[in-house]
This record gives structure tokens, sequence and C-alpha cells, in this order.
């Protein structure tokens, strides 16, 4: 089992304007997967993103860090620059992954600007702020990140084939 902190991106949220559904779907999803240990609703600001990650993943030593919310055109989606201004190492095919998946049901998934990346021992990763599109692109990566994760902490072999 792994840890996993869950960061919505929604300047409506933060305030208490509107529900948070799609962090709702990703504890729901990842439950199998590992337990939620820190959750959080901040501004769609670039500062509170990058310092709330770097907090879940040097300070509590969070294996995954799920952002939803603010990877779109609009010009307060700053999550995808947030998380590449804290992370070690990229993990592009995520991301590729998630994009590719979801064209195949939308060409708006062009739009995406998702990242993903390693900041030490803990995995980064962008969803969508959709409740439907973090189901959609949780299935698409599901199958493969509990490989990864313990490939990332040592617990497995990276030969090893899921």
């Amino acid at each position: 089992m792994f840890s996993i902190g869950i960061i919505t991106a929604s300047d409506k949220g933060s305030r208490g304007e509107r529900e948070d559904l799609s962090g709702k779907v990703i504890a729901e999803m990842l439950a199998e997967l590992g337990e939620v240990k820190h959750y959080v609703i901040v501004p769609d600001e670039r500062q509170a993103l990058s310092q709330t990650m770097i907090d879940m993943a040097d300070n509590l030593k969070i294996d995954l860090i799920l952002t939803t919310g603010g990877t779109g055109f609009g010009p307060r989606d700053v999550t995808p620059e947030a998380t590449l201004e804290v992370i070690d190492r990229h993990v592009p095919g995520i991301p590729e992954v998630m994009r590719a998946k979801s064209l195949e049901k939308t060409s708006r998934a062009m739009l995406s600007r998702a990242a993903a990346g390693l900041r030490g021992r803990t995995l980064i990763i962008n969803l969508p702020g959709s409740p439907k599109g973090v189901r959609e692109c949780l299935e698409f990566i599901l199958p493969a990140l509990e490989h990864g994760l313990e490939i990332m902490k040592g617990e497995a072999s990276e030969c090893a084939r899921p």
C-alpha cells in the first residue's frame, strides 16, 4: 500500500464555493492502491500549488501525489508549471498516454497540458479537473502505476513486467 496525496487546484473550491467531486473520484479509484494521507484544495496559484507539492513530498513523504484541475488554457491554469518547478525528473509517458487515450474519446484531449514527474521518491501526476476526465485518465494509467511506484521505492525489479 502506498501513501497518496490529493491536491485540487480550484479558486472556487478553496473558498468553499464548489464541491470537489474530482478529488473524491481520485480517492475512490485509488482505494486499492493505497491510503489518502493528505487531501487539500488550494487556489489556482503557482506558489501555493508548488509549496503544497513540496510539503507533501519532502515533509509528509507521500509516495503518490495526484493533482486535479488547472491543466487547461485558462489564465489561472498553472498546475503543470507548478509541477515542473518542483520535480527532479520528468515522466512524460504518463501524460502522453492520458492524452493519446483521451483523444480516442474527444479531440479536446489535445488541449491538456498535464505533466508528471518524480521529486525524490514521490511521483506527481496532473489530472484533468472534471470527474469524468479524472476517471478516464486514471483508468488508462492505473494498470502500470503500482509497478512504477514499486520501482521508485526500490520494492521491485525494473526488469519485471506487470
